[in-house]
């Protein structure tokens, strides 16, 4: 399942036939070093195998260290416009860095982040998203379409490559679940790279969850995918949860306890929904690989 390639990001490898790994990101601001190293410990408690934040200046490189110094998951330095955000979050230790090289400026400019990474083995992570095409792409294709997402992902790719630097993931997020799905066809026939899975700005919880779903889980299961984000307008404690509860719903995840059971009509003699909801919170913690069912009553 999913790509050739296999990338290492801290202590957790991507792609190369490596298990899928779930991530989320912070959404406190940067600013706030005290709550953002509680919520990351939130986060890694949920089950949270890789932990983003956003490096919007010079003040943010703090996080990494703070933050760092009480998790085990790797950390990824979310990185808009200035290079020098990145060169400087490779040296504070940061484990993998999420940039559009198209925004970073110029050939010495993305070169500076490639040596960066190069030396401390850290890899690259190029997020394109259907706000963010080019000019020229959008033009030729009109829209943010699948093929234009794809073409703008492989083409920041290959400003890497010309500085000969191959540790890199791809995402290709759309809001449509449609046009997500088939952009993420098209680059798993075109490169070998691990593919970073997501439906961006999905929603709040109840629909982002309902997308993230029908777009991550229709891609695993067709052996596309290496790690995902459940992308939730709420607490990403929350997407931690939904995306392992993704995995486990297509069998990914054999752990923890799979629940069946009848959804009731006119003939249910107990309060099952309520018994069903209590069971399944009381077992919520439990990471054997049970599955519990409640016999139907259709004879």
């Amino acid at each position: 399942m999913g790509s050739k390639i296999k990338v290492k990001a801290g202590n957790a490898e991507i792609g190369g036939g490596a298990a899928i790994t779930v991530q989320s990101m912070l959404n406190v601001p940067s600013t706030d070093i005290e709550n953002s190293v509680k919520q990351a410990v939130r986060l890694e408690e949920a089950g949270c195998q890789i932990i983003r934040i956003a490096i919007p200046d010079k003040e943010a490189i703090k996080l990494i260290d703070a933050i760092k110094q009480k998790i085990s998951v790797p950390l990824v330095a979310d990185i808009h416009f200035d290079y020098r955000l990145a060169v400087e979050a490779a040296a504070a230790g940061i484990d993998k860095i999420r940039i559009n090289p198209g925004n970073i400026g110029s050939d010495d400019r993305v070169h500076a982040v490639v040596n960066a990474c190069r030396v401390r083995n850290i890899p690259i992570r190029i997020g394109v998203n259907s706000g963010s095409l080019e000019k020229d792409i959008l033009a030729k294709y009109g829209s943010p379409t699948a093929e234009a997402l794809c073409e703008s992902a492989i083409y920041h790719a290959s400003l890497l490559e010309k500085f000969d630097f191959h540790d890199i993931v791809l995402s290709m997020k759309s809001s449509t679940v449609k046009t997500m799905i088939e952009a993420y066809e098209l680059a798993a026939e075109k490169c070998d790279y691990p593919l970073h899975l997501g439906v961006t700005e999905a929603g709040t919880e109840r629909m982002g969850l309902i997308k993230s779903a029908a777009g991550i889980g229709s891609l695993l299961l067709k052996g596309i995918g290496d790690t995902i984000r459940v992308s939730l307008t709420d607490d990403p404690v929350k997407e931690v949860y939904a995306a392992k509860d993704i995995l486990r719903a297509i069998d990914i995840d054999t752990s923890g306890v799979k629940f069946i059971s009848c959804p009731t009509c006119g003939r249910t003699k107990i309060d099952l929904i309520s018994i069903a909801n209590e069971a399944q919170e009381r077992l919520k913690n439990c990471d054997k690989n049970i599955t519990g069912r409640r016999r139907r009553l259709d004879f």
